[in-house]
């Protein structure tokens, strides 16, 4: 028999069995305090009498927060004592729950907002952030269609979010046509999405200009209603005329020992030749460039020092005289390393390691995105890839830092970390994917992305490189090591070779030895140095230019590509 009885919860008895030992987090003990005094106890616990009072078997962690509330009485459920039925009730009140989907929230506090309540009375009621609360919000801007793939769980971040309700229902509807997922498929690319509905904005609060020059250039403010209290919420979308007016202020306010410095590729300052960074305090001789970082639109400043012009005087140690002898060496050095050295044509040319750089990238991102990896393996991943020389990060991916941020964020809503095992998962995926590289330019991660692709497999994920574009990267040398490995007789000339190659794998996967993401003992060698003394240095290929196997000379002279041409022909 069941009795329904108000008791102070200071005189409960906590249980010993209780099957919750671990503690969980200060701050969702807190989520749990604002939302009791707030509406009080939805759930009343449930105890059972024992000779001495009663004991608490389900709400232990409720009964807890009334206290802290200061509630003088709750409402408890007094049950009948049975050990086994009790010890059930109370893994089973602690194990099987269900949380609410961020769309079917937003329903919930649209319905409570209907009824009078407030933004900041919804989130001291329910412990969420103002700004998760807001951004909930977002979702009553976004199209039908959406909103039903969103409520089974595919979520984009805050960022994604908040361009995509910026946007008028007509526009997402066209977006969404061409990015909806297929038939009994839920995942959405929503950087896809985001970027397709984009409309870039620059910040008030990155413009050190005033209203005068925001007049000349024709820069209207708009304001972010989504935009926290106390936040500087103004925008424009007008970018070519805040860059103009910012760069007028800077050409103006230029302070002394002041420089403007040209923006490179990456959006950074670029410095003089032979200019050296100053990280610390700069001195009265070095100056200090002005830029506009072409991301935030904030003026950025770097202090450099140049080098002191060379006196004219005698030659220097090691500099040659009229005659070509040299006068000396200052490091050492004897005169062996003034001989002229046989350079010897590479493996691969530049353009055939990046291209193997492009295959392993994609490789390994496809196989970090599907392939089963036990949580183990998961977490190693992770590692490696923030031990990557392209941290800062630069990759091949469309994530950005945001994006990163972002995903973090969606780990720790209301400031606590997830227990969704599946969310941590997913999310780990995503970040070595915006993470690891083997890209041959600054964004390469070194020799952790090529450990890391072993590990899940992404060899088995590189595409068929027997094509001419490939092949033709490959010296004589490595070409006829690869055709006599598969089998493939050799010709006279290297493009017949790369010919019966491309032939041999028509219908068929040839995947260069080079280009397999494990580690050679070299460069595992290489890989093993301590920083500062040698950097990771792909030995696939070198700097030869563009030339393909074909640049190395024929063995029979009369035997020229036109007379190839003129006898397939005839």
């Amino acid at each position: 028999m069941v009795e329904l009885r108000s008791v102070d919860p200071r005189t409960l008895q906590t249980n010993p069995n209780n099957p919750r030992r671990t503690p969980v987090s200060p701050a969702m003990d807190e989520q749990l305090v604002a939302s009791i005094r707030a509406v009080g106890i939805i759930q009343p616990p449930c105890v059972t009498r024992q000779a001495d009072g009663l004991m608490i078997v389900v709400g232990n962690r409720r009964v807890k927060a009334s206290i802290k509330a200061d509630l003088p009485l709750i409402d408890v459920l007094v049950c009948d004592a049975d050990e086994a039925a009790d010890a059930m009730r109370s893994v089973a009140e602690n194990l099987i729950r269900a949380s609410m989907s961020s769309v079917d929230i937003w329903r919930a506090i649209e319905r409570l907002e209907a009824q009078g309540w407030n933004e900041q009375a919804i989130g001291d009621a329910l412990a969420l952030p103002l700004r998760t609360v807001r951004r909930l919000k977002l979702l009553a801007h976004l199209h039908p269609a959406m909103l039903d793939v969103m409520a089974l769980g595919s979520m984009p971040n805050e960022e994604q979010l908040r361009t995509i309700a910026a946007a008028t229902r007509e526009e997402q509807a066209q977006v969404w046509k061409k990015h909806k997922p297929k038939k009994g498929q839920t995942d959405v690319a929503w950087y896809e999405v985001a970027r397709g509905l984009a409309k870039r904005r620059m910040p008030a609060s990155a413009a050190k200009f005033g209203d005068d020059l925001a007049k000349a250039y024709g820069i209207v403010w708009e304001d972010d209603l989504f935009a926290l209290s106390g936040e500087d919420s103004h925008y424009t979308t007008n970018v070519e005329g805040f860059f103009g007016a910012q760069q007028e202020w800077l050409q103006n306010n230029l302070p002394e020992r002041g420089t403007l410095l040209p923006v490179n590729d990456y959006g950074q300052g670029q410095l003089p030749k032979k200019a050296e960074r100053v990280y610390g305090k700069p001195g009265k001789t070095d100056l200090v460039g002005h830029y506009i970082d072409v991301r935030t639109g904030k003026v950025e400043t770097i202090a450099y020092r140049l080098p002191e012009p060379k006196k004219a005087g005698k030659p220097a140690d090691g500099a040659r005289s009229a005659t070509g002898a040299t006068t000396g060496a200052a490091d050492g050095g004897s005169d062996d390393e003034d001989m002229p050295t046989v350079r010897t044509r590479p493996d691969v040319t530049q353009k055939g390691v990046a291209m193997i750089g492009d295959l392993r990238t994609e490789a390994l991102h496809q196989a970090l995105a599907d392939t089963p990896i036990e949580d183990d393996t998961l977490l190693g991943l992770l590692i490696l890839a923030f031990g990557g020389k392209n941290v800062t990060v630069d990759s091949g991916s469309d994530l950005r830092g945001d994006d990163r941020q972002a995903i973090c964020r969606a780990l720790t809503e209301g400031g606590v970390l997830t227990a969704d095992l599946d969310l941590l998962r997913q999310t780990a995926r995503k970040m070595l994917i915006g993470v690891l590289s083997c890209r041959e330019n600054r964004s390469q991660s070194g020799p952790f992305a090529r450990i890391a692709g072993e590990a899940v497999g992404a060899s088995l994920r590189l595409p068929n490189m027997a094509t001419e574009e490939f092949l033709a990267c490959l010296s004589r040398g490595a070409l006829e090591t690869a055709a006599r490995a598969e089998g493939v007789n050799i010709a006279p000339r290297a493009k017949d070779t790369r010919a019966r190659m491309v032939t041999r794998f028509k219908d068929g996967a040839f995947v260069y030895p080079g280009a397999l993401f494990r580690l050679t003992p070299e460069e595992q060698k290489t890989a093993e140095r301590p920083p500062g003394r040698t950097g990771w240095v792909s030995p696939v290929g070198g700097d030869d230019g563009e030339g393909g196997a074909d640049d190395s000379p024929e063995p029979e002279a009369g035997d020229a590509d036109g007379a190839d041409v003129e006898r397939e022909a005839a």
